[in-house]
């Protein structure tokens, strides 16, 4: 929802039931909202709310707040459009108010917002065929991919990000306990979309972007850049926008990014010629690191070794070996690669 269509949607702490259903009326989302002088959000009433008042008597004037919830569900600030459509389902609610640290009302999800997206003509791929050997005992059982999440498995939470983001055609890379993973997701009915798998030979992993040459070979009128990602990423980002800026690009392939950061925990000395120039007392140091999502153009597909293990890291090299536009996007919300028993425990909320 834009902002000029959030004003719309809000009336202040004095309006009236009149004034709260002319509210309605323009914004059409069914709610008005109520907010104070500095925006914070006050109270959330309904057309619904407005009719049972009138019925039982209540005149146009009477306050709206009076006949508002005061205590509505919200989500903070940049919540995941997955977890909004959680909470939606959860709660058989078709508005959620997002609101920041303060209370102040930032914005408005409504169930059409969240699950209506275009669709997009684009295909995704998830790579979800490692062992995921860094998590020890906890995948010794159990695919990575399949970690639970705030009540999910990450596999999930990648494919209804994905899936509200408009594009519906998702093709998963298996091979480490493919049976499980195919079993959860199912044909993705249940989650918005069509899921097809790209089966690995379990005696020749082909690491993390070999499974492509089977997406080669399956659809070979493929037209529209590929969406790439690793299967274990908590991540939120914007597929439509990362698509939308790489085909603007005119590059073959675009790597999306996360800013990281590294404390030296020690003095760095500066010296040229063996004279001190200067020294940094524990210097920040920052990088831009592979995000592991890739949009991916058709013809780039084409460049992959057939029947051996390869990458994305080298699918890149291989593009500027070539002389091809690859360009960077950078990713700025939440991103954690789920590799470690740590790593899993922070995206947990734990650490």
């Amino acid at each position: 929802m834009t902002s000029r269509d959030l004003r719309a949607g809000c009336a202040p702490r004095s309006a009236t039931i009149r004034d709260a259903l002319i509210v309605i009326d323009r914004s059409a989302t069914s709610v008005c909202l109520l907010v104070d002088e500095q925006g914070h959000l006050l109270g959330l009433v309904t057309d619904g709310d407005l009719r049972r008042a009138l019925l039982r008597g209540v005149g146009l004037d009477d306050p709206a707040l009076d006949h508002a919830t005061t205590t509505p569900h919200v989500v903070e600030s940049g919540t995941a459009r997955a977890a909004v459509l959680d909470l939606m389902s959860a709660l058989r609610i078709s508005v959620v108010p997002e609101v920041d640290a303060d209370g102040v009302l930032v914005g408005l999800h409504t169930l059409s917002d969240v699950v209506g997206a275009d669709q997009l003509p684009n295909a995704a791929v998830i790579m979800a065929g490692g062992r995921g050997t860094r998590l020890g005992e906890l995948t010794k059982d159990t695919p990575k991919p399949l970690m639970t999440v705030a009540g999910r498995s990450i596999l999930e939470w990648i494919v209804l990000g994905l899936v509200g983001d408009g594009i519906r055609d998702i093709y998963v890379s298996v091979n480490y306990l493919a049976d499980q993973i195919e079993e959860h997701l199912g044909d993705g009915s249940r989650l918005g979309c069509t899921v097809r798998y790209l089966r690995e030979d379990p005696d020749r992993p082909l690491g993390t972007a070999g499974s492509l040459t089977i997406l080669r070979r399956e659809r070979p009128d493929l037209a529209d850049p590929v969406l790439v990602m690793n299967g274990d990423l908590m991540v939120q980002f914007d597929a439509a926008k990362l698509l939308d800026v790489h085909r603007r690009s005119a590059a073959v392939l675009t790597v999306a990014t996360r800013s990281y950061q590294h404390e030296v925990p020690f003095g760095v000395v500066e010296s040229e010629n063996g004279r001190v120039t200067g020294i940094s007392e524990k210097p920040t140091l920052s990088f831009d690191i592979n995000a592991a999502v890739y949009a991916v153009d058709p013809r780039a597909l084409q460049w992959l070794p057939e029947g051996r293990a390869s990458t994305m890291p080298g699918l890149v090299e291989t593009c500027l070996r070539r002389g091809e536009v690859v360009t960077a996007w950078p990713i700025r919300s939440d991103w954690i690669d789920v590799g470690t028993p740590e790593d899993l425990a922070r995206a947990k909320g734990h650490l």
